[in-house]
């Protein structure tokens, strides 16, 4: 009779998981992970080829739960692409480790950050129609100078150097979108 499973792929990824939340991907090598998940090494290396092949598929369910986070999040403003600034400069905050994973971090595993942020849902895309509708005649370069701005308060969020408050920031990402809107 074949011995029961009793570390199942979905426990070596939940562990993984959480570990790249709590201490960051970089932490999450064999012997932790499987310190964490309560197991020796043998059955990490029973459903993934090599720590690569984790790595990627923890990268795509950081991605999904980035996605879930940002849909998830309440709507506070109807200008275009200041929810989306809101979410991400939040997530960065309540999620610094996995941001960096995400977002400031070399190996995206084939993906670009256009294509991490706008998602399978299309987040970008429905900002940049938003936009559009609005009546912007070039959205595209309008989210270049948000995510520009976006991206930076995230990242001085990492640090402590950003600390406005919730409100604040909406009242920034709707100033900076319509001074960048005059621009055009």
């Amino acid at each position: 009779m074949a011995r029961k499973e009793t570390i199942t792929k979905k426990d070596i990824l939940n562990a993984a998981f959480e570990m790249a939340s709590e201490e960051g991907f970089e932490h999450v090598t064999a012997r932790t992970l499987a310190a964490k998940a309560g197991c020796s090494t043998q059955p990490i290396f029973r459903v993934y080829k090599n720590m690569e092949a984790l790595g990627a598929e923890l990268f795509d369910e950081v991605i999904a739960y980035f996605e879930a986070y940002y849909e998830n999040f309440p709507k506070k403003s109807d200008t275009p692409f200041a929810n989306l600034g809101l979410t991400y400069i939040r997530f960065a905050q309540d999620n610094p480790k996995l941001f960096q994973l995400l977002f400031d971090s070399e190996n995206r595993h084939g993906k670009s950050l256009y294509d991490i942020l706008n998602g399978s849902g299309g987040a970008v895309v429905k900002e940049i129609n938003n936009a559009r509708f609005f009546g912007c005649k070039n959205p595209s370069a309008i989210f270049m100078k948000m995510w520009i701005f976006i991206h930076g308060a995230a990242c001085m969020s990492l640090t402590g150097d950003y600390d406005l408050k919730e409100e604040e920031t909406i009242a920034l990402l709707e100033e900076s979108y319509h001074a960048f809107l005059a621009t055009l």
